[in-house]
C-alpha cells in the first residue's frame, strides 16, 4: 500500500496540510502517516477522531522537537519509502514572501520524494 506522510499542527495550515492528505489517500489508496507537534491531549484526541472518520489505515508519530518537525517528517517518509509528503504554508507577507518557514523550506529541499504544499483557506 502506498504511504502519504502529513506534517500537522492545530493551526489552519496544518488543518489544510491534513484535509489534502486524507483526500490523496483516498484517490490512491494509501495509508496516512501523521507527525504532529501537538501537546495538549484534546489536541491528539481531535487529531486521532478526524483520522479514525476517514476510515484511512494512520499511524500518528510524534515529532519529538516541536520546534522542528522537519526532522520526523523526513524520517517518516524515508521509513516509510512515502509516496509524497503534504505540508501546509501559512500566507505571509509581501516581505515574509521573500523568506519560508525553515521546516517547510527544509522539508522542500531535503525531501527524497515529491512535496504537495498546501495553503488554509483565507
Amino acid at each position: 500500500m502506498s504511504v502519504i506522510v502529513v506534517g500537522y499542527s492545530a493551526k489552519p495550515e496544518g488543518a489544510a496540510a491534513l484535509d489534502r492528505a486524507i483526500a490523496e489517500a483516498e484517490l490512491r489508496d494509501s495509508s496516512i502517516i501523521v507527525v504532529h507537534t501537538l501537546s495538549e491531549d484534546s489536541e491528539i484526541t481531535d487529531l486521532a477522531e478526524r483520522l479514525a472518520q476517514s476510515g484511512r489505515q494512520h499511524q500518528i508519530r510524534v515529532a519529538p522537537d516541536p520546534l522542528d518537525p522537519a526532522e520526523e517528517v523526513l524520517a517518516s517518509a524515508d521509513r516509510s519509502n512515502a509516496d509524497f509528503i503534504v505540508i501546509g504554508l501559512r500566507r505571509r507577507s509581501p516581505v515574509g514572501k521573500l523568506l519560508l518557514g525553515s521546516n517547510a523550506q527544509r522539508v522542500l529541499l531535503d525531501a527524497q520524494c515529491p512535496v504537495m504544499a498546501v495553503k488554509a483557506d483565507s
